[in-house]
């Protein structure tokens, strides 16, 4: 009788995302070629067909998905979340956001794969999530009594400041502009 023993996998998923989406946040996704995402991940190649038989298309899915998940539950979910004061959850929401873009160090995923081809390959993943960003901000606006068209309007410039800011940033090198942004943001709600 033979048995069958599976190697451990040598890098684990959560690994292997978190260094898929430093690649593709500093490279973008044309950018980024396949012996970059084996350098970034320690897997030969084959080892990462074999994780994502569609290549690296499927690589940058699982990013997006992975961060839309990690913003929903870390960001929405906190941002909206029944019976604590709004300020509070206000400032929670802005610390995480602080965070996903280690304190403004980091591109935003939407950005770097809305360039060249990657907003035939990920547009609607893009819009949808932008929409999911507009929702929670105008949620919140309403939860603390604004009007619908105010909520929609404060809604939509925090989006647009937060990406602002972060491109800002980066040109600038100089990450209090997204730091003084999300300050800005907070004193919005009030």
């Amino acid at each position: 009788m033979y048995l069958c023993f599976m190697r451990p996998q040598k890098v684990n998923d959560d690994e292997l995302i978190i260094s898929l989406s430093k690649i593709f946040r500093t490279q973008g996704y044309e950018g980024t070629s396949l012996n970059d995402l084996s350098n970034i991940t320690g897997l030969k190649k084959a080892s990462l067909y074999h994780r994502f038989p569609s290549g690296k298309k499927e690589m940058a899915e699982s990013v997006l998905i992975n961060i839309e998940k990690w913003v929903a539950d870390n960001i929405f979910n906190v941002l909206n979340k029944e019976g604590d004061p709004a300020e509070d959850r206000l400032k929670n929401a802005l610390l995480q956001i602080g965070e996903l873009y280690n304190g403004g160090l980091d591109s935003c995923l939407f950005k770097v794969l809305s360039t060249q081809n990657g907003m035939d390959l990920f547009g609607q993943s893009i819009t949808n999530g932008m929409n999911e960003w507009l929702k929670a901000f105008k949620h919140f606006g309403l939860s603390i009594n604004l009007s619908e068209h105010l909520a929609e309007e404060k809604a939509m410039q925090t989006l647009i400041d937060i990406q602002g800011s972060l491109l800002v940033s980066k040109g600038l090198q100089d990450t209090t502009v997204f730091e003084n942004t999300l300050k800005k943001i907070k004193d919005r709600y009030h």
